[in-house]
């Protein structure tokens, strides 16, 4: 019998136990989902108006207090816009001047070459950047198409409900989890600020580069200056935003096993000559100052470079 009820205690100190986890990670969870939704708001609680507001999300998107581009360099400007990051110039520079004498010490040391180190501090120091600018980019780009249908579902629902559209689009900005619903809050933020709804949703476009966000600020400048019923137009809009949405799904699962290929054969050489160094250092270490080595393994990796950029060619369909 004493045996029967330590079992049952320990049972039951096991599953207080379970279940006092599975409530620590699920308020972990909602905490986390309610930081990314209230992200602009956050920001929002640090600022006395509206005005101050939009001048520090534009600033942290890097963009001047008019809502334009403030660096010479528009393409990087439009890069930095496009990837949501908080635009820090200082720790930018710090960062890339770090990857930079990362890329300069590596190849150095195993080169031995001055030369060379100076190219791989450039090229880290700035390709390396701007590929993360870009992955930055196009993951959020995709991730704002796909939130794209329900923000204009919650849009059109409010109009029918009888409210404005800047009321729905501010309705979009508090449920709408990030990129969407910041996006479209600083679009709310800029029509209370005095903006009218063609240039907010101008801007919109202009900030994101997404074609289904550009598509849903023609209509509704189109619709202003036209007329109708814009609801009907959104609801139109929603069902060729999924339809295309559906169709690059389809064009990923085509071309997954290119992309699969790509990546093999991409990293492959660099594998072998990691596990050949790895086992046998002398077979290229002895080798590896010789300018007919150097140039050939050049060669090789400018081929690798052509080889993808022919297959990503070859595997990027516009929809």
């Amino acid at each position: 019998m004493p045996m029967d009820i330590s079992a049952v205690i320990y049972v039951l100190a096991f599953a207080s136990a379970f279940m006092a986890m599975h409530a620590v990670l699920g308020f972990g969870k909602k905490a986390v989902a309610k930081t990314r939704i209230n992200t602009r708001l956050k920001v929002k609680e640090t600022q006395n108006t509206v005005a101050d507001l939009i001048v520090e999300l534009r600033r942290q998107r890097g963009l001047d207090g008019e809502g334009n581009q403030r660096l010479a360099m528009r393409w990087f400007n439009d890069l930095v816009t496009r990837s949501g990051l908080n635009f820090q110039p200082t720790q930018w520079a710090a960062l890339a001047g770090g990857l930079g004498a990362v890329g300069f010490g590596l190849a150095y040391w195993f080169l031995d070459s001055l030369v060379i180190g100076v190219v791989a501090a450039l090229l880290a120091s700035t390709a390396l950047p701007v590929f993360f600018l870009k992955y930055m980019a196009a993951k959020r780009e995709k991730l704002m198409g796909a939130q794209l249908p329900d923000a204009l579902e919650i849009i059109v629902r409010s109009l029918e409900a009888g409210h404005p559209v800047p009321t729905a689009v501010t309705l979009v900005g508090k449920e709408m989890p990030d990129p969407i619903g910041s996006e479209f809050g600083m679009a709310a933020d800029e029509i209370a600020y005095g903006s009218s709804l063609e240039e907010a949703v101008k801007k919109l476009a202009e900030r994101t580069r997404q074609p289904d966000v550009e598509l849903f600020a023609a209509t509704v400048r189109l619709q202003a200056r036209t007329g109708g019923n814009l609801a009907s137009l959104l609801k139109i809009n929603a069902a060729t935003v999924r339809a295309r949405q559906k169709m690059r799904l389809k064009i990923n699962a085509a071309s997954s096993e290119a992309r699969a290929s790509a990546l093999i054969l991409t990293a492959a050489p660099f594998l072998v000559m990691a596990a050949m160094y790895l086992l046998t250092p002398s077979f290229y270490g002895d080798v590896i100052h010789e300018r007919f080595i150097q140039i050939g393994l050049g060669a090789c990796f400018f081929w690798i470079v052509v080889g993808n950029v022919v297959m990503r060619q070859m595997i990027n369909f516009k929809v």
